[in-house]
């Protein structure tokens, strides 16, 4: 925090200050630690053109954090952005279903290209590179880490003024690797209105303060059921504790999607970038706002 800051939760600041900037190479450490989170940042391909980079969480699985990546990144590009996606769950990847890619990715001397949705978003996932998307992968987590970093550095990025990632859930390894091996611009955090996800939350929240990375938004998924008759919403889970949970931890931006039996049609049918809706509106015009970054390539 720099010394004229008068805002005292870093973990929704949109600045560049001293506290997020990388250190110089005499103040790292050895080893990445969680108080020096930057020390074994990786540098993109050297092809990628590369702005924001947000990235996508949940203190739990099931919560429907891919659904919102999808959402946000569709949203994005029909605001008319550059828009990528990194499906970082490696275990259990979701995106291309969503989004009814089934062509494997094409990779060239220069490197690895992510595969093209239909409305424009560049997708890697390691469903688009195995021989069948239904196949396990059955990694250890510092494979799987690594496999993490290689859509980073491997992977050409040509044009993303937003790289979504879509993280897998929890606070364990692959999350660990990408928050030292990847400068976040912020994160999104995707929950549900019961009692206990909001206890995981903070999980979520605490380990994006510990690394140094802003929380912009929070995501309430099945945060109400509305009826199509009369239009009365009703809170089939409980109610809703999105309002206070973004004010205890500070998190500027937050938004509610409905149950609606349509996104998992259209989910299923590969055609999530056709769900459009003002849901998320608060939370993509927050993302909007923070500070471009330079997109030279880097030496």
């Amino acid at each position: 925090m720099s010394e004229d800051c008068t805002n005292d939760q870093c973990s929704s600041c949109l600045a560049d200050c001293d506290s997020r900037r990388e250190p110089a190479p005499e103040d790292r450490h050895c080893a990445p630690t969680p108080e020096d989170p930057e020390s074994f940042l990786a540098k993109p391909h050297s092809l990628s053109r590369i702005g924001k980079v947000i990235g996508v969480v949940s203190g739990k699985g099931g919560v429907g954090k891919s659904l919102v990546t999808g959402l946000l990144a569709s949203a994005m590009k029909r605001r008319g952005q550059g828009v990528g996606l990194m499906d970082a769950d490696i275990t259990g990847p979701s995106i291309p279903r969503l989004f009814g890619l089934g062509q494997r990715a094409k990779m060239d001397e220069f490197g690895l290209y992510p595969v093209k949705s239909r409305s424009g978003v560049d997708v890697m996932s390691i469903n688009l590179l195995i021989e069948n998307e239904t196949d396990p992968v059955i990694w250890r987590g510092p494979v799987i880490g690594g496999m993490v970093k290689q859509f980073w550095t491997d992977v050409i990025w040509a044009g993303a003024d937003y790289l979504f990632i879509d993280l897998p859930p929890g606070t364990g390894d692959v999350p660990l690797t990408l928050f030292q091996s990847i400068k976040l611009d912020g994160l999104v955090i995707v929950t549900s209105p019961q009692e206990l996800v909001t206890m995981i939350v903070e999980k979520a929240v605490n380990m994006a303060r510990m690394m140094k990375v802003p929380v912009l938004g929070l995501v309430e998924n099945f945060s109400y059921f509305k009826c199509p008759d009369c239009g009365r919403e009703v809170d089939v889970f409980g109610r809703s504790r999105l309002a206070e949970t973004a004010a205890r931890f500070g998190i500027p931006a937050s938004a509610r999607l409905p149950l609606d039996p349509q996104f998992a049609e259209r989910c299923d049918a590969g055609r999530v970038d056709d769900i459009e809706g003002p849901w998320l509106d608060d939370v993509l015009s927050l993302l909007e706002r923070i500070p471009a970054k330079s997109a030279e390539v880097e030496d």
